[in-house]
């Protein structure tokens, strides 16, 4: 025995001397523990060593009064109680190792070692009871464990297994209220994930499913939760499976990420494969791309103090090697976490949304896996509360739900070009624009949030969705964005008006804030192209599924179905009111300017006759006034207004005076020379009126398909009422919405209402549902 020996026998405590000897020669009073060099060490040894770069993540320890130090055999890969750590009894001087009783006699009681010199550790009675306690509380930890199960968290097609906050905090078998942080572990399948959690938080205990067969034994995303370190374990299914539904589970990790505190990617390579940089690289990148603005969202919602996306998860590599040396060992001079550092860069990968990574290695001689330091480095991680801090359980909920909610729905895995693990196309909206093929580069499913499709790129013209876009030129200039769209008549127009005014003059372009701004054809020659006058144009895209560019144009051809047939009731049912209406505008349209205008003749020019709704007023090509027909049924020729030597419609007075020459300035006759000639034209063609009333006679039913607008469906399409479902058949007629444009019984279809954004400026057929909706349709 040495002399420490004999004092120790003594009853006397000479205090815990430094172990290494490196800078005080072992005489100076042991003032730390590291853990891994397995030594009690002086300040100036603690300094000197772990000075060099290979020990300066070391895990060092201030020891406190009456500390003994663990047995290190006990610890080691060749322990003979692997995750049980007994107090030492003795350190032996000249192997340099502390060893509990029962390693001395295995190790120490026979051979030259037996002559070893050893210094005792003298444990008090309070040390003692001190040993009793901890091992009470070991096995009270195991005793809070024992009824933890597993539980389905989310399956394979990303479909989240709880009912709501409630079930999962009942699954969970925890209290609404408890803090608590999520750790999830990650890797290719195969690999152990699910037995380093058993062994690691439930003292092997089969919480999570394991399984020697070669099929994945976990799929889909399975929780449980440890009570004694008051954290939601997440396992997880492995990378690089045989599986279906490949890009979906790979989303699915990410999600889980996301709402993770702590990492573990597990490997059992014996050499850090590319796969593990690649995986968490790309990871890290579509956290920040896509996850960050939803986690946001959800840490408002819940009224966080601390945002769950101001940094990603702490991520822990645990590499279990058995042939070869762990991260850094044959790099003395570099610490793992910086070697890990340049194969992401060698890779062009930047990890920049983990708050942290670690390296922890272990190296297997003869099973099982030691996890002692797996363990300790997640629980110095999870006091950590700087960048993650704890939360309800609701909280990790409701963060699931809304990643899910957003980011869901098939991804074709035979369209998928996997340049990385987490490709964009993963999160964002799937819609290809039809003219020009861009895709939307907006998250998914952000129509819900009323979000509109959006590209990068600019779109290009197409004559098939017609995706041309005006703006009113005048209201640009003043600092506004205010689109029109060319239609068949103003707002103003009556729907009998505007159909004349249509067939005369063209379709016209109208400004909410200027009216109406153009008209196609409002002269008989010279009409410029509204883009060069008095619009913009831009092009935008064509998303699928919806309303499109429905100018009113587009259903002009079904606007003058419609407005025949309204038309042919208005004459039917209102007499000739209608038709009057319409061939006086049209008289006064294409009158020559000397005339008077239909709505000042009250009275017969000659007899004074008053005009009825019913009668026909009659214009002289000569003096322009108004007449009955008695006293304007004669004819001769006007040269001098311009109407050439054919005879033409004249009254009683002018014709008794036609060999009176009228005195008509030169001027004036240039001037009315366009209007004439109009006239000429109208008088050689029927009204307008009656081209309509021609067009009636054509089978509807010919033409009703060529006039369809673009966004109605098809007759041969519809079978039934889409409210009602009732079957259609030659009884039951069909009828479209002006508004959605499905295909209605007239019982649903029977209310009238002005739909503006589709170019129905007065009351038409809108279906029940439609006319529910509030606002203007």
């Amino acid at each position: 025995m040495s002399a420490q020996a004999s004092s120790a026998e003594k009853g006397l405590n000479p205090g815990l001397m430094c172990q290494e000897s490196y800078a005080c020669s072992g005489t100076d009073e042991a003032v730390f523990e590291c853990d891994e060099c397995c030594s009690l060490q002086c300040p100036r040894c603690e300094e000197e060593l772990h000075r060099q770069e290979r020990l300066r993540n070391h895990e060092r320890l201030r020891l406190k009064p009456g500390h003994v130090p663990y047995c290190d055999p006990c610890k080691g890969p060749n322990g003979h109680s692997p995750g049980v750590r007994q107090r030492a009894a003795v350190r032996c001087q000249t192997c340099k190792i502390n060893l509990c009783l029962e390693c001395q006699k295995r190790t120490h009681s026979g051979g030259s070692k037996r002559r070893h010199p050893v210094t005792i550790y003298h444990v008090s009675k309070a040390q003692e009871q001190l040993e009793g306690e901890g091992m009470d509380e070991e096995t009270k930890r195991k005793k809070m464990t024992e009824k933890v199960v597993s539980f389905l968290l989310v399956d394979e097609t990303e479909e989240i297994q709880v009912i709501n906050e409630e079930d999962f905090i009942k699954k969970l078998d925890c209290k609404p209220d408890q803090h608590l942080k999520v750790v999830s572990i990650f890797g290719n399948t195969g690999d152990g994930k699910s037995h380093t959690l058993n062994h690691t938080f439930f003292y092997g205990r089969e919480v999570f499913k394991t399984s020697p067969a070669q099929e994945s034994c976990t799929v889909g995303v399975w929780a449980a939760y440890d009570p004694v370190h008051k954290v939601a374990v997440v396992d997880t299914e492995g990378l690089l499976g045989a599986t279906v539904n490949l890009s979906q589970r790979t989303r699915l990790l990410l999600k889980v990420l996301a709402i993770s505190d702590l990492v573990i990617y597990r490997t059992h390579a014996d050499r850090l494969h590319n796969d593990l940089f690649k995986f968490l690289g790309d990871a890290s990148e579509a956290y920040l791309k896509h996850f960050t603005k939803e986690l946001k969202a959800t840490s408002a919602r819940c009224g966080l103090d601390v945002p769950l996306s101001t940094l990603g998860p702490a991520v822990i590599i645990f590499h279990e090697t058995v042939h070869t040396q762990l991260l850094g060992s044959d790099h003395p001079s570099e610490v793992p976490e910086k070697l890990i550092q340049d194969r992401f860069r060698k890779l062009g990968r930047f990890p920049e949304a983990f708050s942290s990574i670690h390296y922890k290695g272990t190296r297997t001689y003869n099973p099982p896996t030691d996890f002692s330091g797996l363990r300790r480095a997640l629980e110095q991680q999870l006091e950590n509360n700087t960048t993650r801090s704890p939360r309800h359980p609701g909280v990790i909920y409701k963060a699931l739900k809304a990643l899910s909610d957003r980011f869901s729905g098939e991804i074709p895995d035979d369209q998928m070009a996997h340049s990385s693990f987490f490709p964009d196309e993963y999160f964002t909206c799937s819609s290809i624009c039809l003219s020009c093929g861009s895709g939307c580069k907006n998250s998914m499913n952000h129509g819900k949030e009323g979000v509109p499709h959006e590209a990068k790129s600019r779109c290009r013209y197409s004559h098939q969705y017609d995706n041309r876009v005006y703006t009113c030129k005048a209201c640009y200039e003043r600092g506004k964005e205010v689109s029109v769209v060319p239609k068949t008549s103003a707002s103003t127009d009556s729907p009998w008006m505007g159909l004349a005014k249509y067939a005369w003059s063209g379709y016209v372009i109208e400004c909410p804030n200027c009216g109406v701004v153009y008209r196609s054809r409002q002269y008989w020659f010279g009409n410029q192209d509204p883009v060069d006058t008095v619009v913009r144009t831009e092009i935008e895209h064509v998303w699928p599924g919806t309303d499109g560019f429905l100018k009113d144009n587009n259903n002009a051809a079904q606007r003058l179905l419609d407005g025949m047939n309204f038309m042919a009731q208005s004459v039917s049912e209102l007499s000739l009111g209608p038709t009057k209406a319409v061939t006086s505008w049209l008289t006064d349209q294409i009158a020559p300017a000397y005339w008077r205008p239909n709505s000042q003749i009250l009275n017969c020019n000659k007899c004074a006759t008053s005009f009825k709704d019913n009668d026909t007023k009659h214009h002289c090509r000569a003096c322009g006034e108004g007449f009955c027909d008695s006293c304007s049924s004669k004819t001769r020729p006007v040269p001098e207004r311009g109407w050439g030597p054919a005879p033409v419609r004249v009254c009683d007075t002018c014709f008794d005076a036609r060999n009176v020459h009228l005195d008509v300035p030169e001027a004036q006759v240039d001037e009315e020379g366009g209007t004439l000639i109009a006239r000429k034209v109208g008088e050689a063609v029927q009204n307008t009126l009656g081209a309509v009333v021609t067009a009636i006679d054509i089978p509807l039913g010919l033409v009703k398909d060529a006039a369809r607008p673009a966004y109605w469906v098809p007759d041969h399409e519809i079978l039934h009422c889409h409210n009602c479902r009732k079957e259609f058949s030659i009884k039951l007629s069909k009828h479209h919405c002006r508004a959605c444009g499905q295909g209605f019984c007239d019982e649903c279809s029977h209310d009238r209402r002005a739909v503006p954004s589709r170019g129905w400026d007065h009351p038409v057929r809108v279906c029940f549902n439609c006319n529910k909706k509030p606002g203007d349709l």
